[in-house]
């Protein structure tokens, strides 16, 4: 699933013609604005061939966050995400163990994109990100993803306590991974349909989240380092699940 999106910002445009030159569609350029950054972008666009419009900031502020966008914006033809109301049809159609991801309050797109990329190794059937203080399908989300972006659905909710009950309502246990939990992962059966949830790093679960949890899991470790990075600690506990039900039951 396709779908126009809006990014702003300098920085943004940079990642756009970094990684996805060939998904820009359109830009718009503020004439009053073009230091030297934002004329270096201007060239690269024109030397893509991409149309540009000319706009002063007013119109750019309509389009745009006024306080980010310092000039420019570009639509680009990115991965789709959904909504909740998406989400639930798929889950009210679901059968068997399905397996999803909930990444609560995630910024970092590099771990975004690496989350998807596991989330499609491991057979997920589509990651959950919160509406606010969450990174999207952004342009550098998508390289990293190598592919998995346009293969693993991604749902944006505005409220993930109550997400995360209508998961519970269709028969889905709900596990959080946290370093304090009691049982490690291989302690756990995780052949069910479950949702597995990562809290952000240096944070964690949010309190209504962890609220949320049927059981707590924790990644076994024995070195000095408290934690372990979000997106392989993402992928040992999807991986866990995956040698788990690969497995005949006992």
């Amino acid at each position: 699933m396709t779908g126009v999106r809006r990014v702003w910002g300098i920085h943004a445009a940079e990642a756009a013609l970094d990684y996805s030159p060939d998904k820009i569609v359109k830009a718009w350029l503020d004439d009053h604005r073009m230091q030297n950054r934002l004329q270096a972008v201007a060239t690269r666009l024109d030397e893509l061939g991409v149309e540009i419009v000319r706009a002063d900031r007013k119109r750019l502020d309509r389009l745009a966050d006024p306080r980010k966008h310092q000039g420019i914006l570009l639509e680009l033809d990115l991965p789709g995400e959904q909504g909740e109301a998406e989400l639930l049809d798929t889950l009210d159609a679901a059968d068997g163990h399905p397996l999803y991801l909930v990444l609560d309050h995630v910024q970092d797109p590099h771990n975004l994109g690496a989350c998807l990329r596991t989330c499609d190794a491991a057979g997920v059937k589509g990651l959950v990100v919160t509406k606010d203080q969450s990174v999207g399908l952004t342009p550098t989300v998508a390289k990293v993803a190598s592919g998995a972006a346009e293969t693993v659905p991604v749902y944006r909710v505005t409220n993930l306590a109550r997400c995360l009950d209508r998961f519970k309502q269709r028969g889905y246990w709900v596990v959080g991974a946290a370093g304090e939990a009691e049982r490690t992962l291989y302690e756990l059966d995780l052949r069910l349909p479950l949702v597995v949830v990562m809290g952000a790093e240096g944070v964690g679960l949010r309190r209504l989240t962890r609220e949320r949890c049927d059981f707590l899991l924790r990644i076994p470790m024995v070195g000095g380092v408290e934690s372990l990075n979000l997106s392989v600690a993402t992928g040992i506990v999807l991986y866990e699940v995956m040698r788990q039900r690969s497995r005949p039951a006992p």
